[in-house]
């Protein structure tokens, strides 16, 4: 009895294996099934407190150079996608836990971002301007040293004051948005204010009555921003690139550009460098 007992056993443990090696074998398949169905439309986040980039409308959508570049990739690039408001702190843990497919908010590509996200080609050139009052002397970054100075809070304006100040500078003034750092700036709380050119020339632009001028340095390394989407997924970012290139070559990128930013690419390149020999 007890040799049939163990020839069984033997048996049955043989069984085991095989059907559990099938299973393990099979597993890249069922894998490789789940992937994203064609019609899946792609969540887009952005903080949407980022104008001209990303603003909210009235009616809660998402609007500026982003959402309308992103759709026009889409377009072009073969896929479907909406945008959703997500403050920024939240923004790469929700992508990659899967709240979102991939991140459009002015993101900066860095060597420090590359090791757990992926980039698009850059899609906008920036650079940090200062804007200060009119009458102001300011004429470089190193005149701000010892002076009050508004940012947005995590931006790269940021950065750039909290180095040449000290991080915790009590002279660094941070406000959720670049507007209201401007206000400040016109109200006198400040004696000037840095962030990426795009944006502090759509508030001058937009707001032409004030009595602000903004000045370049050439000591700002410009910046580029990319599209990002979760670390390893190759399909969704080439879809991606497709798009921007397809966007440029037809010149969609350009009449993208000009609708938010009053001016070309090309044109608005020309108009930093002349700010920057102006104020030199």
């Amino acid at each position: 009895m007890q040799a049939i007992f163990t020839r069984r056993t033997v048996f049955a443990l043989a069984v085991s294996l095989a059907l559990a090696a099938c299973s393990k074998s099979e597993a890249p398949a069922a894998s490789a099934s789940a992937a994203a169905p064609a019609d899946k439309v792609m969540v887009a986040a952005a903080n949407a407190n980022f104008a001209p980039f990303e603003s909210m409308t009235p009616e809660g959508k998402v609007q500026g150079f982003d959402a309308d570049l992103i759709q026009a990739v889409a377009e072009k690039g073969g896929f479907q996608v909406r945008m959703v408001n997500t403050p920024w702190e939240g923004l790469f843990n929700g992508l990659n836990q899967g709240d979102s497919d991939l991140v459009i908010s002015a993101v900066t590509i860095t060597d420090a971002r590359k090791q757990t996200m992926d980039f698009s080609e850059p899609y906008f050139e920036a650079k940090q301007l200062i804007a200060v009052r009119a009458d102001s002397g300011v004429a470089s970054l190193q005149d701000l040293k010892d002076l009050a100075v508004g940012v947005q809070t995590g931006t790269t304006g940021d950065e750039v004051v909290s180095k040449l100040q000290g991080k915790t500078s009590a002279n660094i003034k941070r406000f959720d948005t670049t507007p209201l750092a401007m206000k400040e700036l016109e109200s006198g709380g400040v004696a000037a204010v840095v962030g990426d050119n795009g944006v502090v020339g759509h508030y001058l632009k937009n707001n032409s009555t004030t009595q602000l001028r903004l000045v370049a340095d050439d000591t700002a390394v410009p910046e580029q921003y990319g599209i990002v989407v979760r670390k390893g997924n190759t399909e969704l970012l080439n879809k991606v690139n497709a798009g921007l290139q397809a966007i440029r070559a037809d010149g969609t990128y350009d009449k993208i550009y000009t609708q938010w930013f009053g001016d070309a690419p090309v044109a608005a390149a020309a108009a930093s460098t002349a700010a920057s020999a102006a104020s030199n």
